[in-house]
This record gives structure tokens, C-alpha cells and sequence, in this order.
């Protein structure tokens, strides 16, 4: 679990000291530029600064072991991250949509061609970014890792998106000066709808969805490799944290002693655990086959 929380909080401080480059890269170059796109973008950069801060703030908290307070963990605090996570993206295209409506209407200059550039190296940054954080954040099995590899994407779009805008200023000239003001617009719709991507697995996870089929198919064949075993029935699956808690229906023989059934579902337990080291725990009930019991 501390290999677990030091890879995590590695990753976010990584995005973290980024985010702060470039924050003073994009304002100082959209000012520089005369492109509020950029200067937009520089917004959303903050805004991951912050919500980076925060993170790893709750990082230290998300993975420390269960007490007798907390019998499941702290894991649940992690969809809690990722909704504050959002909260911050819908604030920066809240901010990104209200600025860009206000330059639409105020006319400026061409922005600069050399903001091009600086947009150009920023969109590979802002990718690698997002493509690491999300590997890592699905190693660690860490919604609130997935939503800050979703920060780095939104960034990228909103660079995207300026970058367009600002080539189509610079390539039809005069009366398309606010091109890259309605690209950044545009982008504060993209961050809305990465806002909401992050949101609903988030929000499963605090209802305990069930968004879990294939590890649900994974527990019931690693039970069945127990002799004795006959099949399962209800198998209940909730995520805190980075781990599971599952609670499975094991059916047996109607006839055998209650330290047989007992004895089988240990095993069943240690089973899944050594097949599946996602899973924390398991609380394993014993069903009587029915047909067996008819037959008695």
C-alpha cells in the first residue's frame, strides 16, 4: 500500500511541477502573443495546479490501512477527489467560456505566429502527460489518478483547439481576429464533457454500482477451482480505493458437516486472493445445493 501511495503521489507531483511551467509559459506567451486562447489555456493550467494540490493532499489520506473506525479503509475518500477534480474543470471552462464571449465582442489583434509553437510543444507535452498518469492511474487501479490523467487531456484539447484558431486567424487575416476566441469556447465545451467522463464512474463508484463484470467472472471461476465447490451464486462487488470487497454465494453439497462448509470457504477465500491481488477481502456465504437436498 506505501509502494502504492509513493507511486501516486510521484505521478501527481510530476503533473504538478509541469502544470506550473506551463502556466507561466502560456500566460506570459498569450500575453505576449495577443492570443486570449492561449491566455485561456493558461486558466486551465492554473486550475490543474490547484486541483494537482489537492490530490496529493488526499493521497496521503486515501491509502492508509483500516482502523477500528474506518473497518474498509479510507478508500472512499478517492471518488470524493475525483468529484473535486471535476468541480475544477467545470470552474475553468466556466471562466474559459465567460472570457471568450467577452473578446468575441471586443475586437483585438491577429495573435502572434510564434504562439504556434509555443502551442505545438505544449499539445505533445500535455498528451505524453495524459498517456503516462493514465497508465499509472490504471495500474494502481486509482479513479482519482484516471481523472487527473483526464486533466492532462483536457489541457491538450484546449491547446488544440487554440492552435486551430489562431492558424485560421493567421492564415484568412483581417475579420478573423477572434477565431482563436471562439476556439477557446469551443474547448470549454470539451473540458465540460472530459468533466463529466470523469464524473460518472466516480459517482457508480460512491453508489456501489455494479461496473464490475469482468472481475465478478474472474471471482466466481477462481472459486470454482476449490474441490468441493459446486458453483455460486450471488456475487456482490464494491470498490474502495484502489481495492475490492466482495461478498460471494458459494453453493455446496446440502449434506456435508458445518466444518467441512466452513473449511471450504477459507479456501475459497485464499483462492481469490491468490488469483486476484485487486481484491481485500472476502466474505464468503455457504448455500446448500437445493437438488441435493431434495434427494436427502
Amino acid at each position: 500500500m506505501k509502494t502504492t501511495k509513493n507511486t501516486a503521489v510521484r505521478t501527481v507531483l510530476l503533473g504538478l511541477l509541469l502544470n506550473v511551467l506551463l502556466v507561466v509559459i502560456k500566460g506570459v506567451s498569450g500575453y505576449l502573443g495577443d492570443s486570449y486562447a492561449l491566455m485561456a489555456d493558461a486558466i486551465e493550467s492554473s486550475t490543474d495546479v490547484f486541483a494537482s494540490l489537492f490530490l496529493i493532499f488526499g493521497m496521503s489520506y486515501v491509502n492508509r490501512p483500516a482502523d477500528d473506525n474506518h473497518p474498509y479503509g479510507h478508500g472512499r475518500l478517492e471518488p470524493l477527489l475525483t468529484f473535486v477534480i471535476v468541480m475544477f474543470l467545470m470552474i475553468s471552462a466556466g471562466v474559459i467560456a465567460f472570457k471568450s464571449i467577452e473578446h468575441i465582442q471586443n475586437p483585438h489583434n491577429i495573435p502572434a505566429p510564434f504562439t504556434l509553437i509555443v502551442l505545438g510543444v505544449i499539445i505533445v507535452f500535455k498528451e505524453l502527460s495524459f498517456q503516462y498518469v493514465r497508465r499509472k492511474g490504471k495500474q494502481l487501479n486509482s479513479t482519482s489518478l484516471q481523472a487527473e490523467a483526464w486533466h492532462h487531456r483536457s489541457d491538450a484539447i484546449t491547446s488544440l483547439m487554440a492552435f486551430l484558431g489562431i492558424s485560421i486567424a493567421l492564415i484568412f487575416g483581417k475579420g478573423f481576429e477572434n477565431a482563436d476566441d471562439w476556439a477557446a469556447l469551443l474547448a470549454s465545451v470539451f473540458i465540460v464533457y472530459n468533466a463529466y467522463k470523469l464524473f460518472r464512474p466516480a459517482f457508480g463508484e460512491m453508489m456501489d454500482e455494479h461496473l464490475h463484470e469482468e472481475l465478478e467472472v474472474k471471482i466466481r471461476l477462481s472459486s470454482e477451482k476449490i474441490k468441493g465447490v459446486l458453483g455460486t451464486e450471488k456475487c456482490r462487488i464494491r470498490k474502495v480505493g484502489s481495492g475490492y470487497f466482495v461478498d460471494l454465494h458459494v453453493i455446496v453439497d446440502g449434506s456435508i458437516s458445518v466444518k467441512s462448509g466452513h473449511t471450504i470457504a477459507h479456501e475459497v477465500k485464499g483462492q481469490i486472493f491468490s488469483d486476484l491481488d485487486m481484491v481485500r477481502d472476502v466474505l464468503v456465504h455457504i448455500e446448500p445445493d437445493d437438488e441435493l437436498e431434495k434427494l436427502v
